[in-house]
């Protein structure tokens, strides 16, 4: 029987905006990033110059639905009032929904008012405050959940997972049967066996191909070493974890809560995650390399987030 390859057309894939800890640089910007997933796009944290990014690397601001701010320190959400801003110069109409803190309505309605800034489109806040994880949002492509990190304030990271997409038609093979008509094609794509009119049967797996493999994504913003997320992330395809000390500078790590290189490498390696991008650089160290030669000591497949950079999952 005659195959054909599936194509992948709408491939997770993760741009880097901003990667970098604390205040903006001229070559270095906060934390921010694009999430490419079933044809939506998903900004996570929102740094200072997140608008700027945005337009160097030509995504289309009216393209984000949804927004995930992991807590309330200003490298990770004060780019998100000029952003909303301007989307109520462009026009936009349609809903956008923000998921953060408790908190972060209260400030970005504080900021309108003041400015007596009109928002004409609907602006819907998801508060959150729950130290257990939750599923926060579910559409019929991908579901994203809640990581609950160890910062100085209530944070949380978040796991992004596709859901399993329809079958793909062998056309080649429903066409050796004649009386499969179109009106069929869509309970084929859904698994489901072709039933002649005599009661026998065509097994799905005769009609089909199987659908591209689902992709995952975890984003662990702030955070001291916590291997209690281990479970959570078990065996996602792509890690970002927060990289802001190198070992040497550990004891500092644990008094601001935050991670080195290698222990972001130890969460990866016990998670069994395909692939770990190491971010959020403090600025006392010369090169965003020493962070990636650290990590790969314990887990090889690391790479390091830099502004403009995309990670196809």
């Amino acid at each position: 029987m005659k195959t054909f390859q599936v194509s992948i057309p709408n491939q997770m894939k993760l741009h880097i905006l901003g990667c970098h800890s604390a205040t903006p640089r001229s070559v270095a910007f906060p934390s921010a990033q694009v999430l490419e997933v079933a044809n939506e796009l998903l900004l996570i944290d929102a740094g200072e110059g997140m608008q700027i990014q945005l337009r160097k690397y030509k995504h289309k601001f009216n393209k984000i639905k949804y927004i995930f701010i992991s807590h309330l320190h200003g490298d990770h959400f004060y780019g998100l009032v000029g952003f909303l801003s301007t989307l109520r110069l462009l026009g936009r109409e349609k809903e956008m929904h923000i998921y953060a803190p408790v908190g972060l309505k209260e400030i970005i309605e504080l900021q309108f008012k003041i400015t007596q800034t009109d928002i004409n489109y609907p602006l819907y806040f998801h508060e959150l405050q729950n130290p257990e994880s939750e599923r926060i949002l579910e559409t019929d492509k991908f579901t994203v959940e809640t990581i609950p990190l160890l910062h100085r304030i209530y944070t949380n990271g978040y796991l992004v997972r596709e859901k399993p997409a329809l079958r793909k038609l062998n056309i080649e093979a429903v066409r050796q049967y004649p009386e499969i008509e179109t009106w069929a094609y869509h309970n084929l794509k859904k698994g489901k066996d072709f039933i002649r009119e005599d009661g026998s049967v065509i097994p799905n797996k005769e009609l089909t191909l199987p659908p591209p493999p689902t992709q995952s994504y975890a984003y662990c913003s702030d955070t001291a070493y916590k291997p209690g997320i281990v479970p959570l992330i078990k065996n996602v395809d792509l890690l970002y974890h927060e990289a802001t000390f190198l070992e040497a500078d550990k004891d500092l790590a644990e008094r601001t809560k935050h991670s080195t290189a290698r222990q972001a490498a130890q969460i990866a390696k016990d998670a069994g995650v395909k692939k770990l991008v190491l971010g959020h650089f403090s600025s006392r160290y010369p090169q965003d390399e020493l962070f990636l030669d650290e990590a790969k000591e314990v887990f090889e497949n690391t790479d390091i987030a830099a502004e403009g950079k995309v990670f196809e999952i």
